[in-house]
């Protein structure tokens, strides 16, 4: 979409792509929304989260205008880049980065679901690798947190690995239900020793031209 630049920026590993969330791939994703696939067990989201309405066409309506809302909400105080995660050309799951005061601070969060079928391949450390190298090297973040329930073993993985240090816990709700978070934080030195060589920015231009990012 040439006529909002944002649209346009791109991530690319040699695994897999994030693509900024066109309506064209979001209509492609809907498909494991609709079909269940973000789901796990245990329930991985805290509330509210539209990925937990029980009817298929509710869930994707709900899904599509949070995103939408998000998509164009860019504020110093907070703003979001929405990206659908391609392997091979498929759409197989989404990957958010969000900007938290960072106009003030510099400090980025990230949420992330991947469909059930193409989980316990690495795919998420991966996607994960991919937005944190567009936070730090492409938008000159200071830091990242990330936060995960206690008995989501998967994601505090993931943290743990890229190097993240441990940064207290908070309770949320899931489901209506009381539940214990992991919060996990990410500063740039420790990004800095970790950091690849083989993943490429695509259009970060607009970011910087579009984005209240100082």
């Amino acid at each position: 979409m040439r006529s909002y630049p944002l649209l346009e920026v791109r991530i690319g590993t040699p695994r897999l792509e994030l693509r900024s969330a066109t309506d064209e791939l979001l209509d492609e994703l809907a498909v494991a929304v609709r079909a269940g696939k973000t789901d796990a067990e245990p329930a991985p989201y805290d509330d509210p989260m539209s990925l937990y309405e029980p009817d298929p066409d509710l869930r994707v309506a709900k899904w599509l205008q949070g995103i939408w809302r998000g998509r164009g909400r860019v504020e110093p105080g907070a703003w979001r880049l929405y990206f659908v995660v391609v392997v091979d050309g498929t759409p197989v799951g989404e990957q958010t980065l969000i900007g938290v005061d960072f106009s003030t601070l510099g400090t980025v969060t990230t949420f992330s679901w991947l469909s059930a079928d193409h989980r316990g391949r690495g795919l998420g450390h991966e996607m994960r690798e991919a937005v944190l190298h567009l936070a730090f090297e492409g938008l000159g973040a200071r830091e990242a947190a990330s936060d995960a329930f206690v008995d989501n073993v998967g994601s505090n993985a993931i943290s743990r690995d890229l190097g993240y240090e441990p940064n207290g816990t908070e309770w949320a709700t899931r489901r209506g239900e009381p539940a214990l978070l992991n919060r996990w934080r990410l500063t740039r030195d420790a990004w800095e020793q970790r950091r690849r060589d083989d993943i490429r920015l695509h259009h970060v231009e607009a970011c910087h031209a579009l984005l209240p990012l100082t």
